[in-house]
């Protein structure tokens, strides 16, 4: 869960000093130090905005409701430290977005300051080099367990909703469920992970009952699987969704319409006024639609490996089930039952269980770079592995096989090894960090 409650105060901070339409950025600033990076946009007043991340290449992207660029901004600042370079432009509903081109990934964190004597209102952007979650304190050497991350995985359609009937006559319903218990099984075999299943049986369970039930469970990722189905019989491969933003503002304007039984993150709505309201929701479903885009993408590109992907990137719809504001949603479609081949993969075991172990591994690699500070992972990472273990390459290894054997992610693997990418060589040694009783 998004550590919603905390930003709550900043928000309301913000807030009282009035939010206006019609902001001039009429600066843009930019620094760095050794592997940090400050950006500031100099605001007329405040302003309403998002931030969110974009990989692929690596991007930072900020939305400013009405905004606009002052005259006297006659070229963007060079870029410097982990900025490659600075765009802008004016989208079709009148917000200015500003693109940070990254070097590399980052980590993120905004937040808004007051005038001073120096400057007016500002927007400030710290970036960091991602790397390895930062150490988490300990008040003394006693061993502190954390909780688990826990995975919501919601077999698509159930009980008189069969889905996509493939030309075998095999149901999307039934290929979902046998996939997403043998996910389940995978996910509570996996050290500090506990998975939920949103319906176990054939049974149909509405939408928003489905995320409801994940949110009871305080779920830190919400996981759809389905099939696809078209008229035609050739296409063929996976596809990883999330929410579209067209989606996101259908949903926040149903929610923020009955408010009176709303609720974000934790904290009610029904308290807030409606423009208020709207700013907490914005930034909740904000942080959530940039999350689901990256473990969308750790997932996409895991399945890349076992078999044929429909599209690589992921894409971005306005499925109901997707639209919690708690939480990243991501619905894998899990290949075409309409192509009489991939529905025969779909049925077998074997193939389930490598799309199973593929999304585990995309989900593992999510947390183990993003792990929420209460979790198990997280602790973990603040201590250090236990122990580590030295592998040779030989001829036929992937860092994905390596990291499935030894039972840790392939971004530990990366970190561990400061490796970019995937690459390796035949003969070269892999230091591998052991974590628990792994």
């Amino acid at each position: 869960m998004f550590n919603f409650r905390g930003l709550v105060a900043v928000i309301l901070a913000i807030w009282s000093l009035g939010v206006e339409a019609g902001t001039t950025v009429q600066n843009i600033r930019i620094w760095s130090e050794a592997d940090k990076t400050r950006v500031v946009l100099d605001l007329s007043e405040p302003a309403r905005h998002s931030i969110f991340t974009l990989r692929g290449p690596d991007r930072l992207v900020v939305d400013l409701r009405d905004g606009k660029l002052a005259n006297s901004i006659k070229a963007l600042p060079k870029g410097t430290g982990l900025v490659r370079n600075i765009r802008s432009g004016v989208r079709a509903n009148g917000q200015l977005r500003v693109v940070l081109d990254l070097n590399a990934e980052v980590r993120s964190r905004s937040f808004t300051a007051n005038p001073n004597s120096a400057y007016g209102h500002r927007l400030v952007i710290d970036l960091k080099r991602s790397g390895r979650p930062q150490a988490v304190k300990r008040a003394s050497e006693t061993y502190t367990k954390g909780r688990d991350v826990v995975v919501a995985i919601d077999p698509g359609h159930g009980g008189h909703d069969p889905g996509s009937v493939g030309r075998a006559r095999t149901y999307e319903k039934d290929v979902a469920l046998a996939i997403s218990r043998e996910l389940a099984r995978q996910v509570n075999a996996e050290p500090g992970m506990r998975a939920i299943l949103i319906r176990d049986r054939d049974e149909y369970i509405d939408h928003r009952a489905r995320m409801q039930i994940a949110r009871d469970n305080r779920a830190d990722l919400f996981l759809s699987i389905h099939a696809d189905a078209v008229d035609d019989r050739r296409p063929q491969g996976t596809t990883v969704y999330a929410l579209s933003l067209k989606g996101a503002s259908d949903e926040a304007a149903r929610q923020l319409a009955a408010r009176e039984n709303a609720t974000v993150g934790g904290v009610a709505l029904d308290d807030k006024d409606y423009v208020l309201a709207s700013v907490l929701y914005d930034l909740s479903q904000n942080a959530a639609l940039s999350a689901s885009l990256e473990v969308g993408d750790e997932i996409s590109a895991e399945l890349a490996r076992i078999g044929k992907v429909h599209r690589r990137a992921v894409q971005q719809a306005g499925f109901l089930v997707l639209k919690s504001p708690d939480m990243p949603s991501v619905l894998v479609e899990t290949g075409f039952i309409s192509n009489p081949d991939e529905e025969r993969r779909l049925k077998d075991r074997r193939h389930q269980q490598k799309l199973a172990g593929a999304m585990l591994n995309g989900i593992r690699d999510y947390f183990y770079e993003n792990p929420p500070p209460d979790t198990q992972i997280a602790l973990d990472a603040g201590r250090g592995p236990q122990r580590v273990v030295r592998h040779v390459i030989a001829r036929g290894d992937t860092l994905s096989e390596i990291a499935e054997r030894y039972n840790v992610s392939t971004a530990a693997l990366r970190r561990a090894n400061r490796l970019s990418g995937d690459a390796i060589r035949v003969g070269q040694t892999l230091s591998i960090p052991v974590y628990g009783g792994g």
